[in-house]
């Protein structure tokens, strides 16, 4: 796959954007998002049927701040408060087609943010549990998941870096923060033969989106493409190298 610097938004605030209530959808929102996913997603070579379905049918706008609504469905990152971001579509259709779900598969998602990823995640499993370090992001995104009918995703406000022990073991983990080595616990949460998809490099500069697959003592790493995300805070930061 040819390799692409995805570029983010590091933003530094106090308090959560303005977010509307729930944005009702509109032909005009399902005729952008329909162009978003055939002409930045499916056109990039995302293939998968669920994961094309399920970028048609989770409504982005609802996920941004309210002043943001009107580019929800641009292909760009777009901030959400506390310093995080929205993924850009491209992004979040990529990762969720590299960890190859399946309906009765649990995945865990490390970095819940506005919902957006665990809702795509929800459209294809039923098994969805997300952790947000960020108090008012995880208040925020609890909130707009439960309007919008998102009921089987289990959200936990925490440090992601320690997974979620008693949930586990999981079919597949995606973090979407960028982290410089494997966080052991997570490792311990995945199945044999589990995916983990995660942006791997320096936390302040560009990563490697990868996709690991744990064979008995072994892990199978394949590079994906070149991203930047923002950085995995918490204990992850305590353990990455100077």
């Amino acid at each position: 796959m040819k390799k692409t610097i995805l570029a983010f938004v590091f933003l530094v605030a106090s308090a959560l954007p303005n977010y509307a209530e729930v944005v009702s959808d509109s032909p005009e929102f399902t005729k952008a998002r329909n162009q978003m996913v055939r002409t930045t997603i499916e056109e990039r070579g995302v293939s998968d049927a669920k994961v094309l379905s399920a970028m048609q049918t989770v409504p982005r706008h609802c996920f941004v701040p309210k002043d943001l609504v009107p580019v929800a469905y641009s292909d760009r990152p777009l901030p959400i408060g506390e310093g995080q971001t929205i993924s850009q579509p491209y992004v979040v259709a990529l990762m969720t087609e590299i960890l190859q779900l399946e309906k009765d598969q649990r995945v865990l998602e490390i970095g819940t943010g506005s919902g957006y990823q665990a809702a795509v995640l929800a459209q294809i499993s039923r098994h969805v549990h997300s952790i947000e370090i960020k108090q008012k992001l995880y208040e925020q995104a609890n909130k707009t998941l439960k309007l919008l009918g998102y009921n089987t995703i289990q959200l936990r406000h925490g440090d992601g870096y320690f997974g979620w022990p008693e949930a586990a073991p999981f079919d597949a983990i995606m973090i979407t923060a960028a982290v410089d080595h494997i966080p052991p616990p997570l490792l311990k949460q995945l199945k044999e033969g589990g995916r983990l998809a995660l942006p791997l490099g320096n936390p302040f500069s560009y990563q490697n989106l990868v996709l690991v697959t744990k064979k008995g003592n072994d892990l199978i790493v394949k590079q994906i493409t070149g991203v930047l995300f923002v950085p995995m805070t918490g204990y992850a930061l305590k353990e990455s190298s100077p």
